[in-house]
């Protein structure tokens, strides 16, 4: 008789189930909270697009200054539209984005960048424009609550990649970009001084034409841009010299100066922003003769 052999039996292969997917939470309160942001910036967008004043900013008040000024737009678009954009990637992150800890990630580090750069346009209106605009306060109220609602509901597994390292890499992203635009609206990198430009500056300084202004006023700073690095040889006179809400100067008192800028050239007045050609013409400089050969 035969003996049987003797083998380890096979058990069939047990397929592993399938892992269920998570469903999709979307975050309602930041949502909400990109939702505000949204019709904020998009309505600025839309005003500085088709060149109209916000609701609420009179002529001459903070936001209207705020507004006008050349921190208000970035690389010829207005800065409100990149913030609209901004508010849109929250919203769809929130939205689409898995509720998982990178989904934290992803809001946390677009509302820091967002917040940093609202506090930076914010400081420089308070500091170089002695202004605020309710509107851009409005903006930066929404990405404070961002920032709180996400620290305060941050996952206990949130971030990532480790507390110390996403600290590092949202600062660094935040220096970075805060550090560009600090460095676009400076006069850093300009480009260097046109010769016929400064020379035009200084033919009006010596012919005895005067340029009243002020550094809060919009259009000052777009006249002062048309002339770029050759602006300092402008007969310029600054009449706040004690800030917004200071005394007049007494050069402008004197030669009843109501609006800015002011040029006072061969005894004519002129209150409007000039191009340089419309200067040269009114001053009697030869403006072709020096063009670049």
């Amino acid at each position: 008789m035969a003996k049987a052999k003797r083998g380890r039996t096979q058990r069939p292969a047990v397929e592993a189930a399938p892992r269920p997917r998570r469903p999709r939470a979307p975050d309602w309160i930041v949502l909400g909270i990109a939702g505000f942001g949204l019709l904020i910036t998009a309505y600025l967008s839309a005003v500085a697009l088709w060149g109209t004043v916000p609701a609420l900013c009179a002529e001459g008040s903070g936001c209207d200054i705020v507004q006008g000024s050349r921190w208000s737009r970035l690389f010829g678009i207005p800065v409100a539209l990149f913030g609209f954009g901004l508010y849109a990637a929250i919203a769809l992150t929130a939205f689409f984005a898995p509720d998982r800890p990178r989904r934290w990630d992803r809001l946390m580090w677009l509302a820091l960048i967002g917040l940093s750069i609202s506090l930076y346009l914010t400081a420089v209106g308070l500091i170089e424009l002695e202004a605020a605009c309710a509107w851009c306060m409005a903006s930066l109220a929404c990405l404070i609550a961002l920032v709180a609602v996400l620290a305060w509901r941050r996952p206990a597994t949130a971030p990532a990649l480790g507390v110390q390292r996403f600290a590092l890499s949202a600062g660094f992203a935040v220096v970075v970009t805060v550090g560009a635009m600090a460095a676009y609206h400076s006069e850093w990198l300009q480009p260097p001084e046109d010769p016929r430009l400064r020379a035009l500056a200084e033919h009006l300084d010596s012919s005895g034409a005067v340029y009243y202004g002020t550094f809060w006023c919009p259009n000052c700073q777009e006249q002062r841009r048309l002339f770029g690095a050759a602006a300092q040889h402008l007969p310029y006179v600054e009449c706040s010299p004690n800030g917004r809400r200071g005394t007049v100067a007494f050069a402008c008192v004197s030669n009843e100066v109501k609006a800015y800028p002011t040029w006072v050239i061969r005894g004519k007045r002129y209150e409007e922003v000039l191009q340089p050609q419309m200067l040269a013409r009114y001053s009697g400089f030869n403006w072709e003769a020096r063009a670049p050969r």
